[in-house]
């Protein structure tokens, strides 16, 4: 297995909903002091040496120029600071380039997450930004959203795999069980399959319940060059594989709507450079922004066969008790999913998970996680891998 590329020492998660008259500099803080107080041999003003958060869109509270903001905002002033914005995937680059910056020995401990404040707007003005992650003149201007372009991908796939909609209902049902064992949930409520298919219809065959809700959250882990890691923790979780991809901007460019590119590539840089194949992975979280995404993630990272990932979940593979549980947290969809937040919370879960300090949704005996997160329609696409300190 690999030598670390970086260790996470410590990790901060706000409560993720709707978080009434805060704004996303007081949501990153909180995260942020999360982290600090979980680390107490931690000095941040002394140790850390850079920062980089992720955040998709200036549109939600007119704010531009985020990273002095927000290192201001956490008493991190003068380091550098660096947004990076890459859609829902935003804060999975800017871990990415944490790690780059780590590895080039530039920076030793870094401070690195993402944070997005959408539910203080009307729902039209919030799926108008969203969809900004899509091709302007080809989509946007035609009137389709999110919801619509993954109802497409959900099609296809049921058109030429047969897969179901009580299949994609099996995942929101999982996933909101996980929900109530989190703590910091956007949902905490148990619903069934019925539940789900007799919610309204928001673009066939994706119902109300079938997506992820918009919400408010941030979150970050503190990064340090694995020779620093037991400076600051006795239980480092070590990053052994990054990959990332790019695919088209616009879903119509593409030959085959029933996978995402950027997940197998990304994968397979993942798992060649941490030296583990998919069967050694304990415990995933991945981007179920519609249940659809979740089903076409267990196909891309090798966790079966293309075709067969509405099989996995009906077997109970992924479930909480199953082989390779996967969105522990309750994922995106009752997790919640404040798209600039999104990616560095998937790996506060995997580094919860892994130190055994996720309560009564932790995997008995985690050693090997990954995170799976994309852009868009997939068109950045994110894998890392970790493994749990020595």
């Amino acid at each position: 297995m690999a030598r670390p590329l970086a260790s996470i020492v410590s990790a901060g998660v706000t409560k993720f909903g709707v978080r009434e008259g805060v704004y996303s500099r007081e949501l990153f803080a909180e995260a942020a002091q999360e982290a600090f107080q979980a680390c107490p041999n931690l000095s941040p003003k002394k140790d850390i040496d850079g920062l980089f958060v992720g955040q998709m869109s200036e549109s939600y509270e007119h704010q531009a120029h985020v990273a002095p903001m927000i290192a201001d905002w956490v008493d991190l002033l003068p380091i550098p600071a660096v947004r990076t914005e890459a859609a829902c995937a935003s804060s999975s680059v800017a871990l990415r380039c944490a790690l780059l910056a780590i590895k080039s020995r530039m920076h030793d401990v870094v401070l690195v997450g993402g944070v997005e404040k959408m539910t203080n707007l009307p729902t039209a003005d919030s799926t108008e930004y969203l969809a900004m992650a899509s091709d302007f003149p080809f989509e946007q201007w035609h009137g389709i959203s999110f919801p619509g372009i993954f109802a497409m991908m959900a099609t296809a796939h049921m058109a030429k795999y047969g897969t179901t909609q009580e299949q994609l209902a099996r995942v929101a049902v999982k996933n909101h069980e996980n929900g109530t064992l989190n703590p910091k949930a956007h949902f905490q409520k148990r619903i069934t399959i019925d539940d789900v298919l007799s919610s309204r219809t928001v673009a066939w065959p994706l119902r109300l319940y079938d997506c992820s809700p918009i919400s408010d959250g941030a979150s970050c882990v503190l990064l340090a060059a694995p020779k620093l890691a037991k400076k600051f923790t006795d239980t480092p979780v070590h990053i052994i594989g990054s990959g990332q991809a790019q695919d088209t901007l616009g879903l119509f460019e593409r030959d085959d709507l029933t996978t995402m590119s950027v997940t197998k590539l990304a994968a397979k840089n993942a798992y060649e450079m941490a030296g583990i194949r998919t069967k050694q992975i304990d415990v995933a979280e991945v981007h179920d922004c519609f249940t659809i995404a979740e089903i076409i993630a267990y196909e891309a990272l090798g966790l079966c066969k293309p075709g067969k990932g509405g099989k996995l979940i009906d077997e109970g593979v992924t479930g909480l008790g199953g082989k390779t549980p996967v969105n522990t947290s309750g994922g995106l969809k009752a997790k919640g999913h404040p798209v600039g937040a999104t990616g560095t919370a998937q790996a506060c879960e995997i580094y919860l998970q892994l130190t055994g300090q996720a309560g009564k949704r932790q995997v008995k005996g985690a050693e090997i996680g990954l995170t799976q997160n994309v852009g868009g329609s997939a068109s950045t696409g994110v894998v890392h891998v970790y493994r749990r300190g020595d």
